[in-house]
């Protein structure tokens, strides 16, 4: 390249465009620094700078959230595409990152491991989510999502004293290694065919989501493109859990920290989304293949979800399965969104749905574990409402959110991506969907049961041992009003969605 191509590319390096996400890598730099310079026992007002500190990020962002002068342009020769659903996006994995470091100050105490590490990754992987949603490019989506994988690896297996965090982290890294090799293989079948000088519509960067867009279009029945988008799919199906890559799921949510499964749950899964959003308009072309082979996915991903989760006594592992049934509903909105652009907000709200139900019932398993919070059954809930009506209220509220119970906002996220399918024409799917939503109601009342029903139990001298009972953590002033505000999100949002499904659906 000459000096003035240089100049010119350096030119489009637009650094203020990524100021969030500099300055979480900032704060992040930041916290060691504090580590080093801070005597030890001071070290507990780290985590504090740290939630501070996105806390500032996200009201910096909220200021600007629609007037930022970057919306709507490329910017870093192309690498990244500024949208309003990358702000939304944005917002969306700052929230998930403070709500993950308010339990992560819970569930730490209890614990003998290093913390300030614990908030550092959590702030590199969140800005990397960030990026990761606004990528308009191959390098970039997989430089993003591999930095995020990464991440995961450490956290997952974060307490290292734990054999079953261990385990975790192990099948984690495995899986996850072979899913990042499919996607990477998609990912060069499609660099290689659209970087063809031979072939047609290739007057972009092959690994630009607009060059390969205009290969697809020029060359509809490409053999090598085809397998490409299918490896693709299936390479961020992993990321999101959905069938038929969920095997890791119950085992990794289960030995994961409970912040952790929390983050994994929530923020990781949206992360897939947003990437499959991205690359729809990118395989237009191909539209038929990839409805297709979403709609084998979603409609197995939700009944595997439903009927796996059906017998599960540990509550980990049964939100693990359920959260891959909702991921199944969620594909069901991707399928949509082809046809019916108001499905895209459908996704947005019904994750911003889940994130206030998900997070609600994390918060409350974060106070109720113990030191080995792997060991979570519906046994440690007896008695809850009465020993514990605050936190068993809000237990309700997210667990009733996630079932799709009206009036809370998680029946509102479903009704929005089923009406959006019924619009799109999917009615198998639709009816897989609604015999989802039944049998989940069967293992998420089954849990409230536990919590508010005191059910009879033999006498004790007519049993081996006695059931497993567990102090639940004293609810601080943080952790107490996360709570609050993520239960009354929820049923605020159930009876008035008002301006954000107006902005949200608005295409």
């Amino acid at each position: 390249m000459t000096i003035d191509q240089l100049q010119a590319a350096a030119a489009n390096n637009l650094w203020a465009a990524i100021t969030p996400e500099i300055a979480l890598g900032v704060l992040a730099l930041l916290l060691l620094v504090l580590e080093m310079l801070l005597p030890k026992a001071r070290h507990v007002v780290i985590p504090t700078c740290a939630i501070a500190g996105q806390l500032g990020i996200l009201t910096a962002l909220a200021l600007n959230f629609t007037a930022s002068p970057y919306l709507d342009r490329d910017t870093f020769n192309g690498l990244l595409h500024h949208s309003r659903d990358g702000q939304y996006l944005r917002a969306f994995f700052l929230v998930s990152s403070i709500l993950v470091s308010v339990l992560g100050v819970v569930a730490l105490a209890k614990q003998k491991m290093p913390r300030v590490e614990f908030f550092h990754i959590v702030l590199v992987v969140t800005a990397a989510m960030m990026l990761l949603a606004q990528s308009a490019n191959f390098v970039l989506l997989f430089v993003a999502l591999e930095t995020i994988t990464v991440g995961f690896y450490i956290l997952v297996s974060y307490t290292r004293s734990n054999p079953l965090s261990l385990e975790a982290g192990l099948k984690y890294l495995v899986l996850g290694a072979l899913s990042s090799a499919i996607l990477l293989f998609g990912i060069v079948l499609l660099y290689g065919v659209a970087g063809n000088p031979n072939s047609l519509g290739s007057t972009a960067s092959p690994m630009s989501y607009a060059g390969v867009r205009q290969f697809l279009e020029a060359n509809p029945d490409n053999f090598l493109a085809s397998v490409g988008i299918v490896l693709v799919l299936a390479g961020i199906a992993f990321k999101i859990g959905a069938v038929p890559f969920q095997i890791w799921i119950p085992d990794v949510y289960q030995g994961a920290p409970t912040p952790v499964t929390a983050f994994l749950a929530v923020a990781s899964k949206a992360a897939g989304f947003a990437v499959l959003l991205g690359l729809l308009p990118v395989f237009q072309p191909y539209a038929g293949l990839v409805t297709a082979v979403l709609s084998i996915m979603a409609g197995a991903t939700i009944l595997f979800g439903n009927l796996a989760a059906l017998t599960q006594h540990n509550v980990k592992r049964l939100l693990g399965l359920s959260g891959v049934s909702h991921a199944g509903y969620l594909l069901m909105g991707v399928i949509a969104a082809q046809t019916v652009p108001q499905a895209v907000g459908a996704i947005y709200f019904y994750l911003f749905a889940y994130l206030l139900a998900s997070f609600a019932v994390f918060a409350v398993m974060t106070h109720v574990a113990g030191a080995d919070d792997a060991e979570q059954n519906l046994d440690h809930y007896a008695d809850f409402a009465k020993n514990r009506p605050y936190l068993a209220g809000v237990l309700a509220i997210g667990l009733g959110s996630l079932a799709g119970i009206p009036p809370l906002a998680g029946f509102m996220g479903k009704l929005m991506v089923f009406i959006a399918a019924f619009k799109a024409g999917l009615y198998p799917l639709l009816a897989i969907a609604i015999l989802g939503v039944v049998l989940s109601i069967y293992y998420y009342f089954g849990w409230i049961k536990a919590a508010f029903f005191s059910s009879w139990r033999p006498p004790l001298a007519s049993v081996e041992t006695e059931p497993a009972t567990i102090t639940a953590t004293p609810v601080g002033f943080s952790a107490g009003l996360a709570l609050a505000l993520l239960a009354a999100g929820s049923v605020i949002f159930g009876f008035f969605q008002g301006p954000v499904a107006a902005w949200l659906l608005a295409r």
